[in-house]
């Protein structure tokens, strides 16, 4: 067991435990977390955070996909299908300002 979901079900997608399409369908019911900095606002900001390091990985985040894909754990159709699940949870959360569909209520 790793220590995030993420990594599991990459894990589990790698072994064949799950099929392509089940971990897509984790994706898209998952909370994803928010960005660590503010987008900027101007070429001012912009110009300023070019300079500046870039944020750590989150553990659960997207970045555990992205850093899987540059490691050639997962195939380009694989992390394709993956960032358009993830990309659907986080349009649905922002346009209901709820949950996405299927994660349970608290």
């Amino acid at each position: 067991m790793s220590d995030t979901e993420v990594a599991d079900l990459l894990e589990a997608l790698r072994t064949g435990a799950m099929s392509l399409d089940e971990v897509a369908t984790r994706f898209r019911c998952r909370l994803w977390p928010e960005e660590r900095r503010p987008a900027p606002q101007s070429f001012r900001d912009l110009s300023i955070a070019a300079q500046q390091d870039p944020d750590p990985e989150v553990p659960g985040s997207f970045d555990e996909v992205v850093a899987a894909y540059d490691r050639g754990e997962i195939t380009r159709e694989q992390y394709r299908t993956l960032v358009e699940a993830a990309a659907e949870s986080i349009r649905a959360e922002h346009a209901s300002g709820s949950k996405p569909a299927g994660e349970p209520s608290e």
